[in-house]
């Protein structure tokens, strides 16, 4: 039975304070046909990229738009140098992240990522690395993904993969191989599912870019 809005809007902020990295912070939810928008302040980077994580798993929800602004508290706020030291260490101590291809640049406490990597797993690897760090009010992600693999992309093994998945419905999602890109379509139940099937597409080897156009559906 699909949720209306004020339903939905009441179950997300229900699950943004049992959270408990989120239950002292008031964020303002607005749902509109199953898109969220949050809105609000939060004390840190990573209370904004958990308030966004809990929402997307919430039944009903079909896209998250993530507005909250940090508000560092006096003690936490870093020159843009010390973050920049920061993130180059957090980066360099990272084993998934090849930190020397990775240009950072900080400006406000924004931090800006460049370069080429070779997986996206390394990508999502560096925004985590970044997530608990003082002084950091968001990450601008410029990463290009080149894979060095150079084999043909298959779309049976691209489906075989999402197959493998217990979370998925396959038979509802539809994939296309056109050079290095990966085009998926269809539609699942949740916002979780549609992640999920980009995740595994990810994963391909030889992959440069993966264009999610799924429709969550939620009945």
């Amino acid at each position: 039975m699909k949720k209306n809005n004020d339903v939905l809007r009441k179950e997300v902020k229900e699950a943004l304070k049992w959270e408990p990295l989120l239950h002292t912070n008031e964020i303002d939810v607005h749902v509109s046909e199953g898109a969220v928008n949050l809105e609000g302040t939060v004390d840190t980077y990573a209370q904004k990229k958990e308030a966004e994580h809990v929402v997307k798993k919430i039944p009903g929800v079909k896209d998250v738009v993530n507005n909250v602004k940090v508000d560092l508290f006096t003690s936490a706020i870093k020159s843009d140098k010390e973050i920049t030291n920061l993130v180059t260490k957090a980066l360099h101590e990272n084993w998934a992240v090849p930190d020397h291809k990775i240009e950072v640049t900080v400006k406000d406490g924004w931090v800006t990522l460049k370069g080429i990597l070779h997986w996206n797993f390394q990508r999502k690897a560096a925004d985590n690395a970044i997530r608990y760090l003082n002084g950091v009010r968001g990450v601008i992600d410029k990463i290009k993904i080149e894979a060095e693999v150079k084999n043909e992309i298959k779309k049976e093994l691209v489906e075989k993969a999402l197959r493998r998945s217990w979370l998925l419905e396959v038979d509802n999602i539809k994939v296309r191989v056109d050079g290095k890109t990966i085009f998926l379509s269809g539609i699942v139940s949740s916002l979780f599912q549609k992640e999920e099937a980009e995740k595994i597409a990810w994963d391909t080897p030889g992959v440069w870019f993966v264009d999610n156009e799924i429709l969550v559906e939620f009945d």
